[in-house]
């Protein structure tokens, strides 16, 4: 079936909406822990790693009940959640970047309390969006185009974000005023997004449990285990992610203190997203004669080889820029991609075990994808603690040094691991796929003549 481009807009929308939210706390939740808050690098990385592997396990919750549930609405199996998830989203995200006058520990179990709440509100919505491409088609290139308009919402929630959220602090004296002002804000296009979704998609392929039934969870989790193509997409997520949302948390530091100048990010935002763009147009057409995984490793390529660049010559603005623009883009093709691999193992593992459990191998994606967001969070936190960062000063060469080190080094040599684990472990092609699909339509079609 094809989708209609109002249904694909609907869907890069649910991302649009989520990012206004999640994208905060990748760009600037650890900043403004260290320089509003007042608690240590060390402290606010143990805040994300703590925090994101207590949400891996919610992850798991929430799909695991959206794959049992039994009764079904008229609203569908997972649109309900970004409808209904979306404003109590919004309020934990804005507590998240309040600062209050709390004495002692206070300030530190106030980070780790609305952090831990805000990461399980957004796996309430983030969840059912993310298996909501596997119940609205099965076909692999209305996959990749559903996978491209996400990451298009993802994306421009990233520029929107990014070129006005500073700008909008800086025109406050006190930044303790200025960070909820500048996320709220954002937060009102999230719900906004989030809305425009829930009315303009469709779930076509929807499976429910009969009344009573169970799903075995331990023998789905164990089967999981032996499903490689997973095994090498999850693996994949922890490497990539990784790589990705470390630059993203430096990247305010390294603008600051290594180029000296903060309000680059403007600029740079609106640059990356222009890279971002072209990736997401022309990596359809690329999946169609490569197949997504060659696309995959080419991206990463051009983005390992980009930041290796980066790290070894002299910086200057220029350089940064362009190479950080050449990067970008090669992660963005492989990003544009990502999503359609996940929705392709619903089929695969439903031909394999017999059961369709699109909620547990998304929130098994998303857990090591949360796995990915902890160490991103934790490492540049202890780095900055190791390095000797001091907020608001002038840095020394020690220091300077371990933000480049962040910033290029680490997510080069992440991105190059990645690249190993398509080779030598994901093992499920564009053509294999497609055998698969066929022989599960042939198995129900059999299914329903003997019934």
């Amino acid at each position: 079936m094809k989708l209609s481009l109002k249904e694909k807009i609907g869907y890069g929308f649910g991302d649009l909406g989520n990012n206004f939210m999640f994208d905060l706390g990748n760009l600037y939740l650890l900043k403004f822990y260290t320089d509003v808050l007042g608690i240590s690098p060390a402290v606010g990385g143990l805040v994300f790693l703590v925090s994101k592997i207590a949400d891996a396990f919610i992850d798991s919750s929430v799909g695991t009940f959206l794959d049992s549930r039994s009764k079904i609405g008229k609203r569908g199996k997972f649109r309900p959640f970004i409808l209904f998830g979306t404003v109590p989203l919004f309020l934990l995200t804005l507590l998240t970047f309040l600062s209050p006058n709390l004495a002692g520990n206070g300030k530190v179990i106030w980070a780790f309390a609305t952090y831990i709440l805000f990461n399980a509100a957004y796996s309430v919505v983030n969840i059912p969006y993310g298996s909501l491409a596997a119940s609205m088609t099965q076909d692999p290139v209305q996959r990749t185009s559903l996978s491209s308009f996400r990451m298009l919402g993802s994306y421009l929630a990233g520029l929107i974000t990014g070129m006005a959220v500073i700008p909008i602090i800086l025109m406050f004296s006190k930044p303790s005023i200025g960070y909820p002002i500048a996320i709220g804000i954002m937060g009102i296009f999230g719900i906004i997004s989030h809305f425009f979704c829930y009315k303009n998609v469709n779930e076509y392929i929807v499976v429910k449990k009969k009344e009573g039934e169970k799903v075995p969870v331990g023998e789905i989790f164990k089967s999981l285990l032996t499903n490689r193509p997973l095994i090498g997409v999850l693996l994949v997520f922890i490497f990539t992610i990784s790589a990705q949302f470390i630059k993203q948390g430096v990247q305010i530091y390294f603008l600051q203190y290594n180029l000296g100048n903060i309000k680059l990010i403007s600029q740079l935002t609106l640059i990356v997203f222009t890279c971002q763009l072209v990736a997401i147009i022309i990596a359809p057409r690329l999946t169609k004669r490569m197949g997504k995984k060659n696309v995959y490793i080419l991206g990463l390529g051009i983005s390992a080889v980009a930041d290796t660049l980066n790290y070894l010559l002299p910086t200057t603005v220029t350089s940064f820029e362009i190479l950080w623009c050449i990067g970008t883009f090669g992660l963005a093709l492989g990003g544009a991609i990502s999503w359609a691999m996940i929705s392709d193992i619903v089929e695969y593992n439903e031909w394999k075990t017999g059961e369709r459990t699109e909620g547990i191998i998304y929130s098994t994606c998303s857990f090591a994808r949360k796995l990915a967001q902890a160490l991103a969070g934790f490492i540049p936190g202890l780095v900055l603690t190791v390095i000797g960062y001091v907020p608001n000063a002038t840095q020394s060469a020690v220091t300077l040094k371990g933000i480049r080190q962040l910033m290029f080094l680490y997510p080069a040599i992440f991105t190059v691991v990645t690249i190993l684990v398509l080779l030598f472990v994901h093992n499920l092609s564009d053509k294999r796929y497609k055998e698969i699909l066929d022989d599960l339509v042939n198995k129900k079609a059999e299914k329903s003549r003997v019934a």
